[in-house]
């Protein structure tokens, strides 16, 4: 029983000490202005839900390859259709995305129909088995920030 007593200050203790190390220089000492410069985020970064689709012509109208923006999809081209939210905070027809866990950049090339949110679909060509082995999952996408959003941010937050 003594011993409980004698355990618990002596934990407090050693936290005591561990947090007691040396200091991080502070901006003002460090004597650089880049430390003091507000930091802008360069690219965008957003979770959503990422499924496939295919352009067969058993599954589509005539033209089985031509996207809402008029644009060809080719099978084996790297492309997505974005949902119109996503639109309306910086993507569009031709924006390079990043999918976390997916090498390579896809392209937006089509959107989807207003009733979809924070939504992507990745297009897999004729590939039905790929589409269905992909299913409906949880993805984080980035891309990057256009030059007049990093400056209009960067004169906000001086």
């Amino acid at each position: 029983m003594k011993n409980k007593y004698i355990f618990v200050p002596l934990l407090m203790l050693s936290f005591f000490f561990l947090g007691c190390g040396k200091e991080s220089p502070s901006p003002e000492k460090s004597g650089s202005s880049k430390a003091s410069e507000p930091k802008v985020q360069k690219e965008h970064v957003l979770r959503v839900t990422a499924s496939a689709y295919t352009s067969c012509r058993r599954e589509t109208d005539r033209t089985p390859y031509l996207a809402a923006w008029n644009n060809k999809l080719k099978p084996g081209v790297k492309s997505i259709a974005v949902s119109r939210d996503l639109l309306k905070i910086g993507l569009k027809n031709g924006s390079l995305i990043t999918i976390d866990g997916l090498k390579g950049k896809y392209k937006v090339l089509d959107k989807m129909h207003k009733r979809w949110k924070k939504k992507i679909d990745i297009y897999m060509g004729c590939n039905r088995k790929k589409a269905r082995r992909w299913g409906k999952r949880k993805v984080t996408i980035r891309w990057a920030k256009s030059p007049s959003e990093l400056k209009l941010k960067g004169k906000q937050t001086l």
